[in-house]
């Protein structure tokens, strides 16, 4: 699958658009474990490999995903493969005993919109970073990148994003902390 997406920085105003326009899916609570390669700096290589443990409505997920290299220059647009877990535990000792090493954790709340089938978009508070706006589209043909990024694109500028953002939030937080290794 690739998954299609653009966030772009967000403030309340935003988000009260995006409120009044959408339909409203539910609320979640995220912690995102990142994990670097035994082999390769995920950094350099522009991959993520994360445990994300999710919490909704008294609901517990979660999944370990892995995401490739960026496939264009506007979106975070990347070929993704995603496995529901039922042992964070276990998954995580797996991953240390091949070698894996945790990076960060990111934190966030998240509001998720329902806008047509197929489409999301989400309202994200992140600790330590602050609001973004992130929509969504699944994709099975890379020859739907480029139509679907401007339409997406469209729709964020029509909110009033004026500034997008191509890096992930783990990016943006091993910036803020000054870190060097990491995905």
């Amino acid at each position: 699958m690739i998954e299609i997406e653009l966030k772009g920085y967000a403030n309340e105003k935003i988000f009260e658009r995006v409120r009044a326009t959408f339909k409203f899916m539910r609320k979640e609570i995220h912690e995102d474990i990142y994990f670097n390669h035994p082999c390769r700096d995920f950094s350099k290589t522009d991959e993520a490999l994360r445990v994300r443990i999710k919490r909704f409505n008294g609901h517990f997920e979660a999944s370990l995903t892995y995401k490739g290299p960026k496939l264009d220059k506007i979106s975070k647009t990347r070929k993704e493969i995603e496995v529901n877990i039922d042992n964070v535990d276990t998954y995580i000792k797996l991953l240390h005993a091949l070698g894996f090493k945790e990076v960060l954790t990111v934190e966030k709340t998240r509001e998720k919109y329902y806008i047509e089938k197929g489409v999301t978009i989400t309202l994200d508070e992140i600790e330590g970073l602050g609001k973004f706006v992130e929509i969504e589209k699944l994709a099975k043909d890379e020859k739907e990148v480029e139509r679907e990024v401007k339409r997406l694109q469209s729709i964020l500028k029509s909110l009033g994003i004026e500034r997008f953002e191509r890096k992930s939030y783990l990016e943006l937080l091993m910036e803020k902390l000054n870190l060097s290794e990491g995905p």
